[in-house]
């Protein structure tokens, strides 16, 4: 009970929900019908899938979410038992708030028009060891040493026992 009374005194924060594998969305629709403010941040990246390169909308943190709640006013009770839902994440027995300025921070670098997060990160860092997927070198693996262009990368791969620089198409390479 002395759990309760200590949740029950707290302000409106954000917290955090845990949904169940790949079930955000429906996670954050089913506790959007029940009167709940919800925070799903998404993240835009490229990503190979069935050999081409797509631009890709998925949760930036896999699995959880946010609620906006105040305890004192809306029961909390509702939300484990919500389809999609996992469970609320605790310290303990303990809620813990996210900050304010967290969920802030996260709205900021979401851009207007898809209101997901853009990844600008570089696909391969130097040193990275990567596999040619396409072109003469295809099933080679190499160390990636840099872009070379808008399209192309620089590679150093072993052949006739030496490392040599070769030049190949940024959408040919896989991690």
């Amino acid at each position: 009970m002395q759990t309760r009374e200590r949740i029950l005194k707290m302000p409106s924060h954000w917290y955090t929900v845990q949904s169940k594998p790949r079930q955000e969305n429906l996670a954050r629709q089913n506790l959007d019908r029940q009167g709940f403010t919800t925070y799903l941040p998404l993240i835009t990246q490229r990503k190979r899938r069935r050999n081409q390169w797509t631009q890709v909308t998925e949760p930036l943190f896999p699995r959880y979410l946010f609620i906006h709640v105040d305890p004192s006013q809306q029961s909390l009770a509702p939300v484990r038992s919500t389809l999609g839902v996992s469970q609320l994440v605790r310290f303990g027995q303990l809620l813990r708030p996210v900050p304010d300025a967290v969920i802030d921070y996260l709205r900021a670098m979401e851009t207007a028009d898809t209101g997901a997060r853009e990844d600008h990160s570089p696909r391969y860092q130097p040193g990275d060891r990567v596999e040619i997927l396409e072109g003469p070198f295809a099933g080679l693996s190499g160390v990636y040493q840099m872009q070379d262009s808008d399209h192309r990368a620089l590679l150093l791969v072993e052949l006739l026992g030496r490392s040599n620089p070769v030049t190949v198409e940024l959408d040919a390479l896989s991690a």
